[in-house]
């Protein structure tokens, strides 16, 4: 059986908590193992590494600030995301960035808290897991200054466009897919894409409980996205980009542990 690393997961303050135990183990039944559990603020990454810790086989997690919850960034974060980053558990900073579609926080505020996570990834040197959405042009500009100094750089849950794409491949990004590629109202552009994504900077993921993929057949009874559907998620875009499935998952696996230093 392929092995696969589901590198976004949001497990914590979402549906999918209320059963972790079922939800790891459908995982692992379909070769599903790690999980990249997301901290998407300061209080649910703390969670994210109790979880991960309780489940030491088949969870890993990051720690940020997404820029939902930018406003809640003050002077005393950057210490308490460093203390939660010292965690073994904890394998990247983040889910930090930028969100012009939402603006859930004030954009000068996502983009103070978004530079403060790049720059204790760089003191640290641990790998960050961004998202960017509707914001390329700030987005590009900030990872133009943070890049040559940061190991690793992921955007996760690409669903930009060609420009967007070739741009951040240029500052040699990591890019994740989802099964945003899957959906044929809104994912016909990524799906053009994705076979110009380098083999060795490609990652996949679920972003559960978001993105079911719209093409599965049969449709699962539940609307809920789970890591167990990462391998229908890999063989759409092998086949999508031509390549043997079996190839891609063992690909983007050790894209996975690469980036993520497992």
């Amino acid at each position: 059986m392929p092995k696969y690393i589901d590198i976004a997961v949001n497990l914590i303050n979402s549906s999918l908590g209320k059963n972790t135990h079922d939800i790891i183990q459908r995982a692992v039944d379909k070769g599903v193992s790690p999980l990249i559990v997301i901290g998407s603020n300061l209080p649910e990454s703390e969670h994210a590494i109790t979880c991960s810790l309780a489940n030491p086989q088949h969870l890993y997690c990051t720690a940020g600030t997404h820029p939902h919850h930018a406003s809640e960034w003050n002077d005393s974060s950057t210490n308490t995301l460093r203390e939660l980053a010292r965690s073994p558990k904890v394998v990247a900073i983040g889910e930090c960035g930028l969100d012009y579609n939402r603006d859930f926080s004030p954009r000068k505020k996502q983009r103070e808290a978004f530079e403060a996570q790049l720059r204790l990834a760089v003191e640290l040197q641990l790998p960050v897991l961004m998202h960017e959405r509707d914001a390329h042009d700030d987005f590009l500009a900030i990872m133009t200054e943070y890049r040559s100094s940061l190991c690793a750089a992921l955007l996760h849950c690409f669903t930009g466009n060609r420009k967007s794409m070739e741009a951040y491949l240029a500052l040699d990004l990591y890019l994740g897919i989802t099964g945003w590629v899957c959906d044929e109202r809104r994912g016909l552009e990524l799906a053009g894409l994705v076979s110009d994504i380098p083999d060795d900077r490609i990652l996949i993921e679920t972003d559960s409980p978001y993105l079911l993929p719209r093409s599965m057949r049969p449709k699962p009874k539940s609307s809920k996205n789970e890591p167990q559907y990462l391998p229908y998620i890999a063989q759409y875009i092998a086949t999508l980009r031509g390549q043997d499935p079996a190839i891609f998952a063992a690909k983007t696996y050790q894209n996975s542990l690469d980036f993520f230093r497992l």
